[in-house]
C-alpha cells in the first residue's frame, strides 16, 4: 500500500483534482443514452479461484445481454486463488465486459492483493486484458490506496457534464506494531481531501452541483447509526464498537429494506468521508461490498447506504441472494436513481437460456425466491415493532 499523500502534495490537490476531471473526460465518454438512462452494473465479492465456478461466468454474460448495462463497477475482492494463476483470474474475469464490449471499472477489496501481487500490480493487469474497455485510472497515484478516480457521465446530446462516479479504494487491513490484523481500513482523509476538491472543480465545470454515487470495498462505519441500536455496555460476540459507539445486534428493523443477514464489516477507524459527502451536497449513495450475504439500503441525511451481495458462484453459494445489483440513473431526473438485486434465482426463472446452460432447476430457484420473499415480508411486520421501540426514529 501507498504511504499517505505528503502535505506538499496535498496543498497541490486542487491542481491535481482539475487535471482528474480532465483526464477522465480523455477517455471513452460515458453518456446517457438515448433513452435518457445510465445503467450500472455493480458486480461485488467475485473472489473465487482460477478457474473460477462457469456459472458465474454464464450468470455475467446473461445479466450484460439482458440488461444492457452502460457501465459494470467490480466492487472489490474481484479475485483471489493462487500466485502462479493471479494474472489467469484477472484475464479471465474481465472476458464478458470485453467480449460484450461494455466499459467497466473497478475498486479493490481487502483480499485482491493477497495472492503475490500488489494491487498497483494488478491495476496494469485489468488494464493490460480490459484494453479500452477498462475506464479505471489513478486519479492521484500519491492517494493512499490504488486507483481511486472518478469517472463523469455525459448528456445524451451534449457534452454537458449530467452525473459523475466516485471509485474508492477503501484499503485492506489495519496492523498493529507488531503487524498483527486490527480490522479493516477505510477511506482515509487523503482520499476525503481529494473528493472535496474534485467536487468543487466538477461543481464549477458543470455550473453547479453534479449528483453522484460513490463505489467503494468496504462499508462506511456510520450505517451502524442507521441500523443497530446503541449498547451501554460491550456485551462480547454480541456487540461491536465504531465511531466510539457501542452498537447491539438489536436492529432498527424499521430502517432499512432488503436483508441484513450478518454484521457489516466497517474499517476499526473513521475518518468522516460520510460527513464530507453529507456536506458536499453531491453524493446520493454509497454502494458497497465485502459483506457477501447483506444486499439493504438505508439511509442517513439524505445519502443512502446500499451493500451488493456477492456475484460468486462458489464462496456463500448458498445465499439467497448472490447476484449483483442493477443501478439506473435518468438524465431528468439525475438526483434521483433506483437498484434492484438481480440473482441468480431470478435469472434462472426468468430466461430458460441461462437455466438450461447451468443446469439449474426452476423449482428449486422459485422456492428460494418464495422463502426469501417470506423472510422479508415477516422483517417488515417486525419493523411495525421496531418501529414503536425504538419512537418512530
Amino acid at each position: 500500500m501507498k504511504k499517505r499523500i505528503l502535505s506538499l502534495v496535498l496543498a497541490l490537490c486542487m491542481v491535481f483534482s482539475v487535471s482528474a476531471v480532465a483526464f477522465a473526460q480523455e477517455a471513452p465518454v460515458l453518456k446517457f443514452d438515448e433513452n435518457g438512462e445510465f445503467k450500472i452494473l455493480h458486480v461485488c465479492d467475485c473472489q473465487d479461484g482460477y478457474p473460477a465456478n462457469q456459472k458465474m461466468f454464464d450468470y455475467l454474460d446473461t445479466v450484460l445481454k439482458v440488461y444492457q448495462p452502460d457501465l459494470v463497477i467490480l466492487g472489490g475482492d474481484n479475485t483471489v486463488g493462487e500466485e502462479k494463476t493471479k494474472e489467469l483470474a484477472v484475464e479471465e474475469l474481465v472476458k464478458p465486459f470485453v467480449d460484450n464490449k461494455v466499459p467497466f471499472t473497478l475498486v479493490f477489496g481487502n483480499h485482491d492483493h493477497q495472492q503475490g501481487y500488489n494491487n498497483d500490480e494488478l491495476f496494469e493487469m485489468y488494464k493490460r486484458y480490459g484494453g479500452e474497455y477498462c475506464l479505471a485510472y489513478d486519479a492521484v497515484p500519491e492517494l493512499h490506496g490504488t486507483a481511486t478516480h472518478n469517472l463523469p457521465v455525459y448528456a445524451s446530446k451534449s457534452d454537458d457534464i449530467k452525473f459523475n462516479l466516485w471509485m474508492f479504494d477503501s484499503g485492506t487491513y489495519v496492523k498493529d506494531e507488531n503487524g498483527n490484523d486490527l480490522g479493516y481500513e477505510c477511506v482515509t482523509e487523503d482520499q476525503i481531501k481529494w473528493y472535496k476538491d474534485t467536487s468543487n472543480a466538477l461543481a464549477q465545470q458543470a455550473g453547479g452541483k453534479v449528483p453522484s454515487l460513490a463505489f467503494q470495498h468496504i462499508i462506511v462505519g456510520d450505517v451502524y447509526d442507521a441500523l443497530f441500536a446503541e449498547s451501554p455496555i460491550a456485551l462480547g460476540a454480541v456487540t461491536r464498537e465504531f465511531n466510539g459507539k457501542i452498537y447491539s445486534f438489536f436492529p432498527k428493523l424499521h430502517n432499512f429494506s432488503g436483508f441484513l443477514l450478518e454484521y457489516p464489516c466497517p474499517g476499526v477507524y473513521n475518518f468522516g468521508q460520510f460527513d464530507a459527502m453529507v456536506e458536499q451536497g453531491d453524493v446520493l449513495g454509497i454502494f458497497s461490498g465485502h459483506d457477501h450475504v447483506n444486499d439493504f439500503e438505508t439511509e442517513i441525511d439524505g445519502v443512502k447506504i446500499i451493500n451488493t451481495p456477492s456475484a460468486s458462484a462458489e464462496s456463500y453459494r448458498a445465499a439467497v441472494n448472490n447476484g449483483a445489483r442493477l443501478i439506473t440513473v435518468k438524465e431528468d431526473d439525475a438526483w434521483n436513481f433506483t437498484s434492484e438485486v438481480i440473482t441468480y434465482n431470478d435469472l434462472v426463472i426468468e430466461n430458460e437460456d441461462f437455466a438450461a446452460k447451468t443446469g439449474a432447476s426452476k423449482a428449486s430457484a422459485m422456492l428460494m425466491n418464495f422463502l426469501g420473499d417470506f423472510a422479508l415480508v415477516l422483517t417488515k411486520l417486525a419493523a411495525v415493532f421496531s418501529r414503536i421501540i425504538f419512537l418512530g426514529k
